[in-house]
């Protein structure tokens, strides 16, 4: 496999490009970094709204193309979640979103060996483009979760800015599960994450979808739920559907029936992702930034409407006030207690 690739592109070396994947540099949901959005733009405009509107959750449009309203956020602290990087105030979503993550967290610390989940992005107050990061998360129905075990204690504001990502994947072999990381406890909380009905599908690098085609020996039922996708190595990624009587909200094709285990999978595994594109007669065409014009037209109606009082109102769960510095908010526990160590909560 690794001969056919290099042939197909013979200008990266085998070692450079099984280290450009074992770092997760690859294309995917994960978009390249720019510096910053255009002014004026979708990302700019979205990007920019701190708190989200009050009223009923609705989610406009579709995954890769819409806003959000009634956002809640995901607590930063919880007895079995952190949320990381909260700088970026993505820790938004619908109810649901918020509340699967908390019981998914419940769930695998109780029955899967899981300690608890490191929660990543997933949207911002009113949904919309990001201006890094992600082409999706716009309706507040997808959610990043890490593939690195919560720690037996809580992380400093520092810590949840800083600490790096893990990758699942060997830095010199193409597409090859390190197992050194790599722990039958991951198996067990990506398939908890799948069992649930809401959960339409779960984004997984393809080297971790081969890993669990490979090696899973229980239920596979839900296994087809598990999606190859770059840039997944190091954290996964939750897809609810459209919500029964979310008018407005698009839904995605539901997945194939089937495991997912079949020449779908092998064609990631192969050189056909890496070939360079056909040369093309017509001249490179600069991408246009998205304006909120592209988007439902209701999205502009979302941009203008009333924000919520204050963060910790939106705040799921959350019945105390929380304690403010001069950087923001610190974490408060779903139960409204302040601050929740996981004590007691067995490591992986």
């Amino acid at each position: 496999m690794i001969s056919l690739l290099v042939r197909t592109i013979s200008t990266v070396s085998k070692l450079a490009l099984a280290t450009t994947i074992g770092a997760g540099l690859v294309t995917g949901d994960a978009l390249a970094q720019q510096a910053g959005p255009t002014p004026g733009s979708a990302k700019a405009i979205f990007g920019g709204v701190t708190l989200p509107t009050g009223g009923p959750p609705q989610s406009i449009g579709f995954y890769a193309k819409g806003c959000l309203t009634g956002a809640v956020a995901l607590p930063t602290d919880g007895p079995t979640w952190q949320a990381m990087r909260p700088s970026r105030n993505r820790r938004w979503g619908r109810p649901e979103m918020v509340g699967l993550l908390e019981r998914l967290s419940r769930d695998a610390a109780k029955n899967d060996g899981w300690p608890g989940l490191l929660v990543g992005d997933m949207a911002q107050p009113r949904g919309g483009p990001m201006f890094n990061g992600h082409a999706s998360h716009q309706i507040g129905l997808d959610a990043d979760v890490w593939l690195t075990p919560m720690p037996a204690r809580t992380l400093t504001a520092a810590e949840r800015e800083t600490l790096p990502f893990t990758s699942m994947l060997a830095k010199d072999k193409f597409l090859t599960i390190n197992d050194r990381v790599w722990t039958p406890a991951h198996a067990r909380l990506l398939m908890r994450a799948a069992s649930y009905p809401e959960v339409q599908r779960i984004f997984v690098n393809p080297a971790i979808k081969k890993k669990m085609c490979d090696s899973w020996t229980g239920d596979r039922t839900n296994l087809g739920k598990l999606r190859p996708e770059y840039g997944h190595d190091s954290h996964f990624h939750i897809r609810l559907s459209c919500p029964a009587g979310s008018v407005g909200c698009t839904p995605q094709a539901p997945v194939a029936a089937g495991d997912g285990c079949d020449k779908t999978l092998a064609w990631w595994l192969g050189p056909e992702p890496w070939a360079k594109p056909k040369p093309s007669t017509k001249p490179p065409v600069k991408p246009r930034e998205v304006m909120v014009s592209d988007l439902p037209k209701a999205c502009q109606a979302v941009l203008d409407a009333p924000s919520v009082a204050s963060a910790r109102a939106a705040t799921y769960g959350v019945k105390a006030a929380a304690p403010t510095t001069a950087t923001g908010t610190l974490p408060v526990s779903s139960s409204g207690t302040g601050n929740t160590p996981p004590g007691s909560i067995p490591q992986q």
